[in-house]
């Protein structure tokens, strides 16, 4: 059997470094406006703090929103009928380059297969040096996308880009940029896995995944992991996960807001669950209401990737939409906990030796649970400790119990007397007293 040791320093390595990408960010904001999300305006020299009518003085902003609306509704609709000319019918035909990149977005949309789709406008943006660029009807504008992939996305979610119209001499409104507004959106918006260069997308039951343009060999040795490790995650997570997952393995190192031009993330990291939200932060809650998670691997370590690193990761996906207040500890530990259960085709672990070096290695000198704030900087330790306190909590009270746990620690767990209430309730001990039991049981 292989030592889980060995795996857990290849995974500890990884994860130091892992984040889960959020799409809130200083620059939204809730405000009382159709869309309900607003962009700060740029706090940049060459912007202008000015409404509407000092920017656009000839434009009739009723007839504007609604001639966009008309062109956002006929570009959705093309995607989902097949029809490239109508996508990029209102683009600027004088942009060779902006409409060659607009077929290779329409081609890349059409494999994921979506069952919905639809564009909604969000806030105006101003921003003099664009306005000079394309004139005074100039019209910058944050833009949610709402979609669904047909057995994949069990509800329709939202992502955001942002877009630049002008007006035509004969009144029509068209598409001049798609990349303006990108350093002020939140991360990860506008790099979703088709805003890149041809891709290619490869379904099987359950899974997709995403790779370049002549890479089916990979799309391949992925979606045949990517389905072990599905059903892993549905046999072993308590009450089942009847999710997807979906793979993104793109040469791009910036990916959904998965980073790997960072030092760390590029060295350590193999890859990371992206959220993948059903109303954006800040439209209903401050943190957004998670459906979902992509997984975003790391280009730099793509040949070190394997089922027992899905699960792990599709675990993640299949518990995003609890909410955001779990304990590092939790999300991790249970994260790692189902990647080294026995699994369909991969070599057993050797658990109770890893049990023993744990408590040896990292437990006996260990003063307590890892902490959000140190998890990381500790990995080494972090991740092993982590997962010996799901061992114990799985162990002693079951997988129904320790579901119910994670739930209500990520949906209500927001501060740490609200942690201690839910464990008191369901295991009857806190974080505190989690760690003296596994102090006891290393000593019995």
């Amino acid at each position: 059997m292989a030592e889980p040791g060995r795996h857990s320093r290849h995974a500890a390595a990884r994860r130091r470094s892992r984040v889960w990408p959020l799409l809130l960010s200083l620059v939204l904001v809730a405000i009382a406006v159709a869309g309900g999300l607003a962009l700060h305006r740029s706090s940049q020299a060459g912007d202008r703090v000015a409404g509407p009518a000092t920017s656009t003085p000839t434009v009739d902003q009723a007839a504007r929103a609604a001639a966009v609306d008309a062109v956002l509704k006929r570009r959705a609709q093309a995607v989902l009928t097949g029809n490239e000319q109508a996508f990029v019918a209102d683009v600027d035909a004088g942009d060779k380059r902006l409409v060659a990149r607009q077929r290779t977005l329409f081609t890349n949309l059409r494999q994921f297969g979506f069952a919905k789709l639809a564009y909604q406008q969000l806030a105006q943006q101003y921003d003099d040096t664009i306005a000079q660029k394309y004139g005074p009807s100039t019209y910058l504008v944050a833009v949610a996308m709402t979609y669904q992939i047909r057995a994949i996305d069990l509800v329709p979610v939202r992502a955001m880009l942002g877009y630049t119209f002008t007006q035509r001499a004969n009144g029509a409104w068209v598409l001049v940029s798609d990349s303006d507004l990108d350093k002020r959106l939140p991360r990860g918006s506008h790099q979703e896995a088709w805003d890149f260069g041809p891709i290619l997308v490869k379904r099987e039951p359950r899974v997709l995944v995403v790779v370049e343009q002549g890479q089916e060999a990979l799309a391949d040795k992925l979606a045949a992991m990517s389905g072990s490790a599905v059903q892993a995650v549905s046999k072993n997570w308590p009450g089942g996960w009847n999710g997807s997952g979906v793979v993104i393995a793109l040469d791009d190192k910036i990916v959904r807001g998965a980073d790997y031009t960072q030092p760390k993330n590029a060295e350590d990291a193999l890859a990371m669950a992206t959220w993948v939200y059903r109303t954006l932060p800040g439209e209903v809650t401050g943190e957004g209401q998670r459906t979902d998670s992509y997984v975003v691997v790391n280009p730099h370590n793509r040949a070190k990737v394997d089922a027992r690193t899905l699960a792990h990761e599709f675990t993640h996906v299949a518990t995003a939409p609890y909410g955001p207040y779990a304990p590092r500890w939790m999300v991790e530990g249970a994260a790692t906990y189902v990647e080294f259960l026995p699994m369909d085709g991969q070599k057993p672990l050797a658990i109770t030796q890893y049990r023993l070096d744990v408590r040896t290695k990292y437990l006996a000198k260990a003063k307590s649970l890892p902490t959000d704030d140190t998890f990381f900087a500790r990995a080494d330790s972090s991740y092993p400790l982590s997962w010996l306190a799901l061992d114990y909590l799985f162990t002693r009270f079951g997988g129904v119990e320790v579901g119910t746990l994670y739930r209500e620690l990520a949906a209500l767990g927001s501060s740490q007397q609200e942690r201690d209430r839910i464990m008191l309730e369901h295991v009857g001990m806190t974080e505190a007293g989690l760690f003296r039991a596994l102090k006891a049981a290393a000593a019995a």
